[in-house]
């Protein structure tokens, strides 16, 4: 009979376990449609091809909070989604990148360790052209995950950033790895204010780009932060001839991302040319710059594109040159303009950043009820995926308690028998001497049984447990490993079907055996409880500590303090030992 349980087992466990991993198939292609449709929704407002949306003045305030809701709530149905390796790998790069545009580096930071941690876990499920194209993108992502962090003044782990990057960039031959160099020699000058450290990663990285890249624009920002450090250190000789090859290479250089002339840069170079001729005292060539230079920024300012900064910078250069020449009211009349400049900027800084703050509280409260919300369903998701599971288990245990209770019941049968044989063996005996001196046999007899059962029932209850584990073990499988599991299942039932009984049969018998012995016991201490009565007598049929603790369903500590308040009730001293003195009694 035991056979046919086992096999209708295994019939179940085939049935149920496809049907669990369809559930799961579903479950991730509805995250994965979810996904497609919040994505949906965000570009219908925002393309992700249009370069405003990586700009926080592009939006207001309204929609920059339903923007960032659906970039939430975007990132937590990601972490769903399974079979989709590089979609969410592009994902993960893609909001860490808009998190550092618009401003919010914590958020940034997560999103770019998300992506780290996904591809280190899946990597193997890319392709060889994938694995080979995402070498790039975390070089990228490292760099500017080292950045985030020195932004939140979390130097040390911006450093761990800039070394990891730079290593690993090292094997890749494109202009990342000068980059991550650059961006370390940055890290010194900006964050830690080392310039001697600062210099030594510029040059490094300057050489590199010169011998494998040398017309990149790279070349142009390395030689302006090389001269930067020239001007704190007032070598302006050394610092000269670098804005000269700056200010005349971007007049023709072509940045990488617009594929226009980069007009922010000349700028920036121009003003810096000019700010080294006038602490060098070349007014004539500081003017011949200035010239040239103010041709360039009112043509941006024509066309409405001459950013705010580059305006200031222009400003500056040209009051520092009016100063130098001594015409100090038109210095008067700049340094007016570049004070107009800078408040109105700090006006707008100040309000944006109110504002800010503002929204990402909302922000903050709205993705709060949405995870309420997505662990809701994800509960329900949860139980309905669990019937399957629940049911199966319900029917082995259903299966495990009918063989018990048939395994009891036989058991009780054969005592019954026992005891039938054992009354007729006594009716037969004539004399009384005999029979005396075979019923303390026979109680001999049964206490070492006992014992024997006791024991029994303790290594019961751990095969017990032990089954449990392997039940555990199955609902944790996957559908490959579950049959073979099963079938380990199915064979260590078998092997383990034997005569059992539980544990309140056996103190049952136990208090019948040791009636005698309770009596005396209850006249001598009348104040013990029914507990620490059954304990002096499994300490007088000599069971050892653990075995004891088993039966009683409590810890070794447990019973210690248990056999600790028995002795105070029995008034023994420290030198009396217990099981000694309950074996005499």
């Amino acid at each position: 009979m035991l056979k046919y349980y086992t096999s209708f087992l295994c019939i179940v466990a085939v049935t149920i376990l496809p049907l669990w991993t369809q559930s799961t198939a579903l479950t991730t292609e509805t995250y994965f449609r979810q996904y497609e449709q919040i994505s949906d929704s965000m570009a219908s407002v925002f393309p992700e091809n249009d370069i405003k949306t990586y700009r926080r003045v592009s939006f207001s305030d309204a929609e920059m909070q339903w923007y960032l809701s659906l970039h939430f709530k975007r990132l937590d149905v990601l972490k769903h989604i399974e079979g989709h390796t590089k979609f969410v790998l592009d994902s993960y790069l893609h909001s860490g990148n808009w998190f550092r545009e618009v401003g919010f580096p914590k958020e940034s930071i997560k999103s770019y360790l998300d992506f780290f941690a996904y591809y280190e876990a899946h990597e193997h499920l890319l392709t060889f052209d994938e694995r080979d194209k995402f070498k790039e993108m975390r070089s990228y992502a490292g760099s500017i995950l080292a950045e985030n962090y020195a932004k939140l003044g979390l130097l040390d782990n911006a450093t761990s950033r800039h070394k990891i990057n730079m290593a690993f960039s090292k094997n890749l031959n494109y202009i990342y790895h000068p980059s991550s160099i650059n961006n370390y020699g940055l890290f010194f000058y900006w964050h830690k204010k080392d310039l001697d450290s600062a210099m030594y990663y510029f040059e490094s990285a300057y050489a590199l780009t010169q011998a494998k890249f040398p017309k990149h624009t790279l070349n142009g920002s390395i030689r302006d932060n090389i001269a930067d450090i020239y001007m704190e250190q007032q070598a302006y000789d050394k610092a000269h001839p670098l804005y000269a090859q700056n200010f005349k290479f971007y007049k023709t250089a072509i940045n990488e991302e617009t594929l226009t002339k980069d007009i922010p840069r000349l700028i920036s170079a121009g003003t810096q040319l000019i700010t080294a001729n006038t602490h060098l005292n070349r007014l004539e060539a500081a003017q011949h710059i200035f010239n040239d230079l103010e041709s360039v920024v009112k043509l941006d300012e024509t066309t409405h594109n001459l950013s705010t900064s580059s305006k200031l910078e222009f400003l500056s250069a040209k009051e520092l040159l009016l100063r130098t020449q001594n015409n100090i009211s038109e210095a008067y009349i700049t340094a007016k303009q570049i004070a107009h400049v800078s408040d109105s900027l700090q006006a707008l800084s100040n309000y944006a950043d109110k504002k800010w703050q503002e929204e990402l509280n909302d922000i903050t409260i709205d993705k709060i009820e949405l995870n309420f919300k997505i662990d809701r369903i994800q509960k329900e998701n949860m139980i309905k995926n669990q019937r399957a599971k629940l049911w199966f288990i319900g029917l082995l245990s259903s299966i495990f308690i009918i063989i018990l209770v048939a395994l009891i019941i036989s058991r009780r049968q054969h005592l019954i028998n026992a005891k039938n044989k054992q009354l007729l063996a006594e009716q037969q005996l004539e004399n009384s001497a005999l029979k005396v001196e075979q019923l303390n046999s026979e109680i001999q007899s049964k206490e070492r049984d006992l014992s024997d059962f006791a024991i029994k029932l303790t290594q019961d209850q751990d095969w017990a447990k032990e089954l449990a584990e392997q039940l555990e073990v199955i609902k944790q499988a996957n559908s490959q490993e579950r049959p073979k599991l099963i079938n380990d299942l199915d064979v260590a039932i078998s092997n383990k079907i034997s005569v059992d009984s539980d544990t309140q049969e056996f103190f049952e018998r136990l208090d019948k055996l040791s009636d005698a012995f309770y009596s005396q016991l209850m006249k001598r201490y009348p104040n013990l409880s029914k507990n620490e009565i059954r304990l002096c007598s499994l300490i007088r049929l000599k069971i050892e500590s653990r075995r004891i603790a088993t039966l009683q369903n409590i810890t070794l500590a447990s019973l210690n303090t248990s056999r600790y308040r028995l002795r105070k009730k029995l008034n023994l001293s420290e030198d009396t030992d217990l099981d000694f003195f309950i074996q005499s009694i």
